[in-house]
């Protein structure tokens, strides 16, 4: 028989073959696929309820050295990092007089020193007066005490001149271009450079910051927290702070304050909270201002007790139940539960120990 013939033999004989094999291999994957019951079984655990807030780690007192002239800053004594003494120099401004300022304290030097020689000639007259009969002794007194007030006048408006034009309060002994620390602890920041000019504080304006100093021996925990956990915590509850810069290291604290007010954050309202925190439990670690921290306050827990995964709770029933093995069958058990931490949650009772459980398909 030549290829000719056998050919279409052939060809008949892999249809009758290969289409029975595509049937059943598509029959194969249109069947569902049996997936191997995931079991489990009850455990003893700590079960922790907490709620987390965002924050950082600031100082609990911070000032702000302000300037108490206008000038120019003449020389900065300190570094941000450096520990000062309440006292200690900061720096030193060089004043620059306000033209307009410098020529009325002269012009209220002049006057006032008018006033005194009008007061001193009134005096000297009233007291040849006196001697001749002329005058009576009160009228004398009355001079007196004119002098004496003209005498004021002209020293108040030669120490304001001189603060104008110099800074320096001769009255007082003190010298206001001088900028000293008013607490101890560490220089944090110095916003500004030697050249750079500064305004005072003010009635008006706050004035220019030469320095920021803080103890950074006392430091809080200030976060936030959300309205719907803000119920569940108080002052005084404990609470563990893990820094971003240190996630596995974590300062123990105790909440001392929970703000009154919300505010609006990204359309959520959130509720402040400061702690106290203990550096002792920081690993010796140095722990900087405004560092991002995140805060566990713990807001009840159960330690060792019986313990179910909450995957192995069958949905959609009136009372809480799980499936046991019982033999060789899967029997639905009602259970009492406890404390969740949303992952696991406490059995009360309706379950042993050793009992082996299935978890619910769907």
């Amino acid at each position: 028989m030549s290829v000719r013939n056998t050919l279409p033999y052939v060809v008949l004989a892999f249809l009758l073959l290969g289409i029975p094999a595509t049937g059943g291999l598509l029959w194969m994957r249109s069947q569902p696929v049996v997936e191997a019951p995931v079991l489990g079984a009850p455990e003893v655990r700590d079960i922790v309820v907490q709620t987390v807030a965002t924050g950082s780690v600031v100082p609990r007192d911070e000032v702000a050295l302000k300037a108490r002239v206008s000038g120019v800053v003449e020389e900065l004594m300190v570094e941000p990092g450096d520990e000062v003494e309440a006292g200690a120099l900061i720096a030193r401004i060089r004043v620059i007089p306000d033209s307009g300022r410098l020529a009325a304290a002269r012009a209220g030097v002049r006057e006032a020193g008018i006033r005194l020689r009008d007061a001193l000639r009134e005096r000297d007259e009233l007291a040849d007066l006196v001697q001749k009969g002329a005058a009576s002794p009160s009228d004398l007194e009355g001079a007196e005490t004119r002098l004496a007030l003209a005498q004021q006048t002209l020293n108040a408006a030669e120490t304001d001149l001189t603060i104008v034009r110099d800074g320096a309060a001769r009255s007082i002994g003190t010298v206001a271009t001088s900028v000293r620390a008013t607490v101890s602890g560490m220089v944090l920041t110095i916003p500004i450079e030697v050249g750079d000019s500064v305004i005072e504080a003010n009635t008006f304006n706050e004035g220019t910051t030469i320095a920021e100093v803080a103890d950074m021996s006392d430091l809080i925990y200030v976060g936030f927290v959300d309205e719907a956990e803000v119920g569940k915590i108080r002052e005084g509850m404990a609470l563990s702070v893990a820094l971003a810069a240190w996630p596995d290291t974590r300062m123990k604290g105790t909440l001392e304050h929970i703000s009154p007010k919300g505010v609006d954050v990204s359309g959520a309202i959130q509720f402040e909270v400061r702690a106290a925190l203990n550096l002792a439990s920081a690993d010796g670690r140095f722990v900087r201002a405004n560092m991002s921290a995140n805060a566990k306050v713990e807001l009840d827990r159960r330690d060792q007790v019986l313990a179910i995964s909450e995957a192995f709770l069958i949905p959609d029933r009136p009372e809480t139940a799980v499936l046991v093995k019982t033999g060789d069958q899967w029997l639905e058990q009602p259970v009492e539960l406890g404390l969740s931490d949303g992952i696991h949650t406490e059995v009360l009772s309706g379950l042993s120990a050793d009992a082996v459980l299935k978890r619910p398909e769907g």
